[in-house]
């Protein structure tokens, strides 16, 4: 399970967000690719945009559910 305190800084403010545990399988990126963005130089995928439509949440929501390693968080907010 995702925990905020080991959250990238790199994700943008909001109730989703990429922990240290991602693996840059890139799943998140496939599915969600308007919200999702690899780090190249640190070798992870991290959340570049909030959803701010219904697909894109609908994406958002997908990708954490299909994550390997759990490392999608969803704080609620």
């Amino acid at each position: 399970m995702a925990d905020k305190a080991n959250k990238y800084p790199d994700n943008a403010a909001g109730k989703y967000y990429v922990d240290n545990q991602c693996i840059d399988c890139d799943l998140c990126r496939e599915t969600a690719p308007q919200n999702f963005t690899r780090n190249n130089e640190g070798g992870y995928s991290y959340l570049s945009k909030q959803p701010s439509t219904p697909e894109e949440e609908t994406q958002c929501k997908e990708a954490k559910e299909g994550c390997p390693v759990e490392a999608i968080g969803d704080d609620g907010e």
